[in-house]
């Protein structure tokens, strides 16, 4: 829901970093591996005890994240780098829930069902992406939801910075990510019914 209202308040940022890169002959794909990199190791760094740097280096990622995109869509988007781009960002996602899950191992079957809402609600939506006629920006169609990269950026921040509530605030993941299955699902209904 952010990524799809919010973006044209980070848009400026985000452009005026692309634009840098590109003029240092940097690609897209370059910055989507920079960013996985960075992202995925937010879960490691977390694990190893420090959680404000693991949140920083999540959030650095997912801005690069769009920084790659807006990149691809100034040159050339490439079928592969769409493919590598959603694929790292999922590895992104795990690398900070299972960097929680091993440190605190009780809420382990909550990490679980987090993954697998995330599971279900990514399978829905690469699946009508593949099956639909793709009528914006991005390189396929894009569903929003109450759930996209931002809000599980908060989620994922308030699980590494808030361990009081480590389970609660993966369960309410859990939750908001089931019902945006929900929503993708009965948009797909609607769109390809």
């Amino acid at each position: 829901m952010l990524d799809t209202y919010g973006r044209k308040y980070a848009e400026p940022a985000i452009r005026k970093t692309a634009d840098r890169f590109l003029t240092f002959g940097w690609t897209a794909n370059q910055v989507t591996i920079g960013a996985f990199i960075i992202g995925s190791a937010s879960g490691l760094i977390y694990y190893l005890g420090f959680p404000v740097i693991a949140v920083i280096v999540l959030w650095l990622s997912g801005f690069l994240d769009a920084v790659d995109g807006s990149m691809a869509r100034a040159t050339k988007t490439s079928p592969f780098g769409t493919v590598m781009d959603v694929t790292f960002d999922r590895i992104v996602e795990i690398s900070v829930i299972l960097g929680v899950a091993f440190l605190y191992p009780d809420i382990m079957w909550a990490a679980l069902l987090l993954m697998a809402s995330i599971v279900i609600s990514m399978t829905i939506f690469l699946t009508v992406g593949s099956v639909s006629e793709n009528n914006g920006v991005k390189s396929f169609r894009y569903q929003a939801g109450l759930a996209e990269r931002t809000e599980g950026f908060i989620f994922l921040s308030v699980m590494m910075l808030a361990p009081s509530i480590v389970l609660w605030t993966t369960l309410a993941f859990f939750a908001v990510e089931l019902f945006t299955a929900g929503q993708r699902f009965m948009e797909a209904k609607r769109l390809l019914g």
